[in-house]
């Protein structure tokens, strides 16, 4: 149910442990945008309103679900420390404090999708698709909490090392939701056709299944039965609630604030025109997929990191980090060789070339992809130096740092070289890399400067 502990001071015993666990937590996050690529398309085919009406919806939803998504990360540190040292007991009572402050936040925000229709039209939406978007979360908001108790027993499996049984609810997961899709948006095999609702029907039994699944696994399996994460479920332990609320709610608002740096890009790019935005998207899509990679190896970093620092051996925590590091750097080298060396075929890859404004497009694309290529490495380092930050259960410090690179940076430098220079539209991508290049360098330096102070 845990790695054993690595005493040697070379990289290959931390490289196999790295890739073993990183790997099934980058397929889960593949699998996940397979899920949404699926309700793209298919209400793409019903038209373009309910495609544009499930974006609205979509993007109230996950702004809720990024921010409390920070209360199940921190379950990991707490978590992995625990196991570290052998407290079974602690590991189960953050776990389910994970729950706890999951299901506080879940009350705090539902009214926010409750009235999302006076609150697109308060931003200025078009009645008809607020309207639309608001059929589609009277449905799909109660997928909000069953998505944060996925996330938070995402957290324990990656912990105790079974991340594949994750992966595999996933992918069943996937696959249920574009069988419902696919039923209950057009009235398929005598289904009703309910359009965007049916896709709503489709995000919330998709989520149902997932976290009945893993609730399943947790309590059957027979190397977690001990942890027994579910049992006396309705037991409090206030000290780990506010320590998981404490430690939660800053990774919220530095997933939050990325989020919306790169959600405001796009309105900042939509003031270019229609091939601008086009363009803006695909690439977007391309570094989204490749951003995965990162991403799950910053979960990996803090998991190793709290598995490390609960044994309390420096030395493993020292060399565990710099494995990932090492790991995450060689990725980002590749996939920037991969966008400098074949823009063109890499982009075509999400574009049909058989349409009459796809050489315009990929005309625009093209430097845009070269500019993030450009910011891979920095991006990469960025994202873990958050991961194994969050293992060190530090998560105040980055939180202020992703809003100083992002919004006293990032953005401001995105409208000011976009709007008041000749470089245009790219100007926003460079905004973009200033101001993760300036996240990766703070969060690089704290997590060095802790290391220099014996803090690690």
């Amino acid at each position: 149910m845990n790695e054993a502990p690595i005493t040697r001071h070379s990289y290959g015993p931390h490289l196999r442990a790295t890739v073993l666990l990183g790997l099934p937590m980058v397929g889960t996050m593949l699998a996940q945008i397979l899920m949404g690529v699926t309700d793209t398309i298919m209400l793409g085919w019903l038209g373009a309103a309910p495609l544009a009406a499930s974006v609205l919806g979509t993007q109230i939803f996950l702004i809720l679900l990024l921010t409390g998504s920070g209360f199940a990360q921190a379950v990991v540190p707490l978590a992995a420390q625990a196991l570290g040292a052998g407290d079974t007991t602690v590991l189960r009572r953050a776990v389910r404090m994970g729950f706890w402050v999951s299901s506080v936040f879940f009350v705090a925000v539902f009214p926010i999708m409750w009235f999302s229709e006076e609150i697109l039209l308060a931003l200025g939406q078009d009645p008809a698709l607020a309207k639309m978007a608001d059929e589609y979360l009277k449905i799909a908001k109660w997928a909000l909490l069953p998505n944060l108790f996925i996330m938070v027993l995402r957290s324990y499996f990656g912990v105790v090392h079974k991340p594949h049984i994750v992966l595999l609810t996933t992918l069943a997961a996937a696959a249920l939701n574009a069988v419902m899709n696919y039923a209950f948006i057009f009235g398929n095999w005598g289904a009703p056709a309910l359009g965007i609702e049916g896709a709503a029907y489709a995000t919330l039994g998709s989520s149902l299944l997932s976290m009945l699944l893993l609730m399943i696994m947790a309590n059957w399996h027979p190397a977690l039965r001990p942890h027994a994460i579910l049992q006396r479920f309705w037991r409090s332990d206030w000290p780990a609630f506010f320590e998981v609320a404490k430690l939660g709610w800053p990774i919220g608002i530095s997933i939050l604030a990325e989020f919306a740096l790169f959600s405001f890009s796009a309105i900042m790019m939509g003031w270019f025109g229609t091939i601008a935005l086009a363009a803006h998207g695909i690439v977007m899509q391309v570094i989204s997929i490749s951003f995965m990679v990162p991403l799950g190896l910053s979960q990996v970093a803090t998991i190793r990191l709290g598995l490390a620092k609960g044994r309390k051996s420096e030395a493993e925590v020292t060399m565990a980090g710099r494995t990932v590091l090492l790991v995450g750097i060689g990725f980002a080298l590749a996939t920037s060789a991969l966008f400098v060396l074949l823009p063109g075929t890499t982009l075509s890859l999400f574009l049909d070339l058989r349409t009459d404004d796809a050489p315009a497009i990929l005309a625009f694309a093209i430097p845009l992809l070269i500019v993030a290529a450009a910011f891979q490495l920095v991006d990469t380092l960025q994202i873990l130096a958050a991961g194994l930050l969050r293992g060190l259960k530090d998560t105040r410090v980055p939180m202020q740092i992703a809003l100083f690179s992002y919004w006293i940076i990032g953005i401001p430098a995105a409208y000011l070289l976009s709007q008041y220079t000749t470089i245009g539209a790219i100007g926003i991508w460079l905004g973009l890399a200033l101001g993760l290049t300036v996240a990766s360098i703070l969060g690089m330096w704290r997590y060095i400067r802790r290391g220099k102070l014996g803090l690690i």
